[in-house]
């Protein structure tokens, strides 16, 4: 702008001018119109800000969590109540800008370093179980969760536990001593099975840890937000999730039916259809 006013004091056109700089042409009239003693007045204006400060420390004392547009909310509800001018969101927000008032900012998750370049599948068996868990709504209200494990080679359901309740450690464990009884019988694993889960509080608990070291098993996490890096588990939980909400009529009796439905599918079908569930659940 001020490149543009030398132009112009030197003869220059303001549309000339304006059109060259790309500069507005209605703001260098505006310029060219002050006096010699003009001021910017914007940042000179000095209000007296103590009792909306004080206002604002009364509502962020009872109430911590609160940013500034539900501080600004609640003085501007109080301020109609009292019939007094309504504040500025602008005004709020600055004030707590200079006073450390403001909320913290989230962190950004950091992105996740591992690459999905490995397959979850493996060329034998008893190399590397997968684990994880789903639930019903049935008819009457209740809810019925199933934990399950699945070789990752021939993708076998080695063992399953199902409970109204909650998923939880013990029932994790119930399900990996399961599965090496029926891979192993009395016996442990010659070599470590690498337990591959998600990062359910269940199975990152450092009971459930232990125990299955002490099974000879190697629990392995997959990345958070990652759930294509346990995909054995996943297609499984959504082939069997997707029909079974409407084929149940009460808990007892899909509880008593699921184990039969799991046996039938390792029995019944070869290793690469196991996922195919849905003449059992409608038949």
């Amino acid at each position: 702008m001020d490149s543009a006013r030398a132009l112009i004091a030197r003869g220059w056109g303001v549309s000339l001018v304006s059109r060259c700089l790309r500069v507005s042409r209605a703001q260098l009239h505006v310029i060219l119109r002050r006096t010699d003693d003009w001021m910017d007045g914007r940042r000179s204006r000095h209000t007296d800000d103590t009792d909306v400060l004080l206002r604002i420390h009364h509502v962020i004392g009872e109430l911590p969590t609160y940013g500034y547009r539900r501080v600004w909310a609640l003085l501007r509800r109080q301020a109609e109540l009292d019939g007094m001018p309504a504040i500025n969101a602008k005004r709020v927000y600055r004030l707590m800008r200079q006073n450390a008032l403001l909320l913290e900012r989230k962190p950004a998750v950091p992105p996740s370093k591992r690459a999905h370049t490995g397959r979850v599948a493996v060329k034998e068996s008893n190399q590397r179980w997968c684990s994880d868990g789903f639930e019903f709504c049935c008819d009457n209200g209740e809810r019925l969760r199933v934990t399950f494990a699945l070789d990752c080679c021939d993708r076998e359901a080695l063992h399953w536990a199902v409970t109204t309740g909650g998923f939880n450690s013990e029932t994790v464990q119930d399900v990996m001593l399961g599965a090496v009884e029926r891979r192993f019988g009395n016996d442990l694993p010659s070599s470590p099975v690498e337990w591959l889960t998600d990062n359910g509080s269940c199975y990152r608990a450092n009971e459930t840890r232990q125990f299955a070291r002490m099974l000879g098993l190697e629990p392995k996490n997959t990345a958070v937000r990652s759930p294509e890096s346990n995909g054995i588990a996943e297609s499984f939980v959504k082939t069997v999730s997707a029909p079974s909400a409407t084929s149940c009529e009460n808990c007892p009796v899909w509880q008593q039916s699921r184990p039969s439905i799991l046996m039938d599918t390792n029995d019944e079908f070869p290793d690469n259809k196991r996922y195919s569930l849905l003449p059992f659940l409608f038949a």
